[in-house]
């Protein structure tokens, strides 16, 4: 028998989730404004809804509780806009690279990750993603705030990760890892703090917060390359 407090715990989770999209609205306005750090201070947001909204349905067992609803789909609608459509936005209000390379490079960041999406395995069961996940936010984040928005850098590097899209290299996902998850956490909570404290403290930059935050990236991606060869 399911109980309505079950019901009522169940739905808040998808509400929760839902909240994400309007964080992502609200990066809109904000990317709209020219007011580079609030947008991302909302993809942050988004950012964090989504980490934790998964723990939460799997804690209130709400497939059981709402066999008709799917929180993935939720989830992917908002994934999309918040991990894709929005940095491409930004990438081009900012004039991240040259005029003339503009749509050539948001074609890239927006098929790619379209394509990705359709990809049948994109997670594995034993929870890693294959191939680099649809993770603009945090590509344009390094560009913009942390590389200071390099033209040729921004370039070079859409075309990378639009490449690792579908090499088959296994990315961690830190939050349901079933090897080394403490060691991902610990990486991921301080890579967060760095990158939000860079956020909070822009256009001041300082080395300690960067180191923060690109130490982390370095690890998830070693660590991809470590357990690809491991497997």
């Amino acid at each position: 028998m399911i109980r309505l407090t079950d019901k009522i715990l169940a739905w808040s989770v998808h509400v929760f989730t839902s909240l994400g999209l309007l964080a992502a609205f609200m990066a809109i306005i904000a990317v709209d404004q020219e007011n580079w750090r609030s947008c991302f201070l909302w993809l942050f947001a988004c950012f964090i809804i989504d980490s934790v909204d998964g723990t939460l349905a799997r804690k209130f067992k709400v497939k059981e509780v709402l066999p008709h609803m799917d929180g993935k789909n939720i989830d992917y609608i908002i994934d999309f806009a918040a991990y894709a459509l929005i940095p491409a936005i930004f990438f081009y209000k900012a004039e991240m690279v040259q005029a003339e390379l503009m749509l050539l490079t948001l074609a890239i960041m927006l098929l790619s990750s379209a394509l990705y999406y359709g990809k049948v395995g994109m997670v594995e069961d034993d929870q890693y993603f294959i191939g680099f996940p649809v993770l603009w936010n945090f590509v344009v984040f390094f560009q913009f705030f942390v590389f200071e928005n390099h033209q040729v850098l921004n370039f070079v590097s859409v075309i990378f990760f639009g490449i690792l899209h579908f090499v088959p290299l296994k990315f961690a996902y830190p939050s349901r890892a079933k090897r080394y998850f403490w060691s991902h956490l610990v990486f991921a909570v301080v890579g967060l703090i760095g990158a939000l404290t860079i956020l909070l403290n822009y256009p001041v930059s300082n080395r300690l917060y960067v180191a923060a935050a690109l130490i982390p990236a370095a690890y998830f991606f070693g660590f991809a390359i470590f357990d690809t060869i491991r497997k």
